[in-house]
């Protein structure tokens, strides 16, 4: 079987596999976000925390609800890898540095899961297991909350209120989060991913010298970290490492938890406002940009530059035999299409269009389909941008769903969709400027202005993934890409409840003839374009300089 064909065949598998979950699980979310009963154990829960789950939130409520939650977690898990040292089951480790301390915090909080280290020979299982796990479920559990409370602002009129917050948290980690990490995590060690608390064992001899490795619960932290979008690696190779993905069946099976819950939050979205027809024209637009680019990442690795390409059979440099270029492509453009960041080949050796496009998948907003939640949000923002062009053109009032997309809409909007490029621009030319930063690049000229574009990109995308060339363990980048992934994840949730709580005040329009139908695949074709103009020509001066002008030379 040829290459080409291989990963063909294994892209029209993970399709398969994800439309036959679509429907069932985007309606039992769709149950569990609805649903006004609460299980005995989530009860506990909000006895032990003192919230009083039944009470409904006003955006401001539910907005302080999510900061001060993510602001805890972010003390907490510094203060436990300041304190490994002193803790049981560190492996002898000593404490983290304050500065990646603070990233590290910083980046699990924010759903980021950057690293600036490497877990094996950092982190012991305490902090791995009782921080930085924890860590990928909440912060998954935070962005498909605001998500539903975005969602409830379209679904609800002449009301500010938006659920409760910590309701919303608790369910989305005991009921959706929870039970299919354990069902994922048990395929994973069926298949050869490691799960124990092992102390440090040195393997082999290599040129003169042994080789360390340490266990740990691999499984059950890939699990989550896939399927939270999350991203952070137990080793540093992340799933390029055979204990945290053994094989081609693994490989695709991590991509599918990494798509499962973004694709059906469509369904839970079309259920909840009352129409799943909505719900599928979102889906068809993230669809849409999700073939499209994982089609042109596969083209551009396999296509034939030279004679080594010719008996490799693709660009196979950084890339696992185990996987290929035709796994390697589907997972590349599922983690930097999502907010995942998990990679198993190291992009920085990807050809320069290929590096190009995992950069611009990021840069695109991580919505096709995005991480857990933040993917569906980030979508439906832009909805609201695509209606208000159309209005434009017709010269009326745009509405969505029943509701009017007036000035203060769409200044949230408007803002929303600033936040971001403005951060990844503006660290990156203060980068760039700083003598400093040279010495951290391991390639000069494009490429290495490629490096850092991109680690700004992630870590503002709240993304993760590297180019794997560019030095991030210093004072500066520790500190600015920290700041860059708090800021990229709050302040654009800032936004978008402010606009859950506008548009639950509204009372409903009725449709009339001049209402632009949004869910036909002409609003479709209207919201891949906005996506790819708006969000795409924001970055394409930046891009130029970087992966663009490397492809164009090569």
């Amino acid at each position: 079987m040829s290459p080409v064909l291989a990963g063909v065949l294994q892209f029209l598998a993970l399709f398969a596999a994800l439309a036959l979950a679509y429907r069932p699980l985007g309606d039992y979310m769709a149950r569990v976000y609805s649903s006004d009963r609460h299980l005995r154990v989530e009860r506990w829960i909000y006895k032990a925390i003192g919230a009083d789950p039944s009470t409904e939130m006003r955006w401001p409520a539910y907005l302080r609800g999510v900061l001060a939650f993510s602001a805890v977690s972010v003390l907490f898990l510094y203060l436990m890898q300041r304190l490994q040292g002193s803790l049981p089951g560190s492996l002898g480790f000593v404490s983290i540095p304050a500065d990646q301390a603070f990233n590290t915090a910083a980046s699990f909080v924010a759903n980021t899961n950057w690293q600036s280290y490497s877990g094996e020979q950092s982190m012991g299982h305490v902090v791995q297991t009782g921080g930085l796990a924890v860590q990928n479920f909440v912060s998954a559990a935070v962005g498909i909350a605001v998500a539903v409370a975005l969602v409830r602002g379209f679904a609800r009129s002449r009301t500010g209120e938006l659920g409760n917050f910590w309701s919303d948290l608790v369910r989305g980690t005991v009921r959706i989060l929870l039970p299919i990490s354990v069902i994922g995590a048990v395929v994973l060690v069926a298949c050869g991913a490691i799960q124990n608390f092992s102390g440090i064992h040195e393997v082999g001899q290599f040129m003169g010298g042994s080789q360390q490795w340490n266990g740990g619960a691999v499984a059950s932290q890939e699990a989550i970290k896939e399927l939270g979008t999350n991203g952070g690696g137990y080793f540093n190779a992340n799933s390029a490492h055979p204990f945290e993905n053994p094989n081609g069946f693994t490989n695709l099976f991590e991509i599918f938890l990494i798509l499962v819950i973004p694709f059906a939050l469509t369904r839970t979205f079309g259920k909840m406002v009352g129409s799943v027809k909505q719900g599928y024209a979102i889906l068809a637009t993230m669809v849409t940009i999700w073939v499209g680019f994982t089609a042109l990442m596969m083209w551009t690795e396999f296509h034939h530059g030279g004679p080594a390409f010719d008996i490799a059979g693709g660009a196979m440099e950084g890339k696992e035999n185990r996987f290929g270029v035709g796994g390697s492509s589907i997972f590349a453009v599922a983690t930097t299409l999502t907010s995942t960041g998990a990679v198993d080949a190291f992009h920085s050796s990807f050809t320069g269009f290929g590096g190009g496009i995992t950069m611009l998948g990021m840069q695109l907003g991580e919505i096709a389909p995005g991480g857990t939640g933040s993917g569906l949000y980030g979508m439906l923002i832009m909805a609201i941008i695509a209606v208000f062009i159309a209005g434009l053109m017709v010269g009326r009032t745009p509405e969505y769903l029943g509701k009017k997309i007036g000035t203060r809409e769409i200044k949230f909007a408007a803002c929303y969709i600033l936040v971001t490029p403005a951060l990844v621009l503006i660290f990156t030319a203060i980068a760039m400027a700083m003598p400093s930063t040279l010495t951290s690049m391991t390639n000069s000229g494009a490429h290495g202005f490629s490096e850092v574009l991109y680690a700004y990109t992630s870590g503002a995308n709240n993304n993760g993934s590297a180019f794997a060339g560019l030095n991030a363990n210093t004072p500066w980048f520790n500190t600015s890409i920290g700041l860059a992934m708090l800021l990229g994840r709050f302040v654009p949730m800032v936004f978008v409840l402010a606009l859950a709580g506008s548009l639950a005040e509204q009372t409903p329009i009725p449709e009339s003839a001049g209402t632009l139908r949004t869910n036909k695949p002409l609003f479709t074709g209207l919201l891949v374009g906005t996506v790819m103009i708006v969000a795409g020509l924001t970055y394409f001066p930046a891009l130029a300089l970087g992966p663009l002008a490397e492809g164009l030379a090569s």
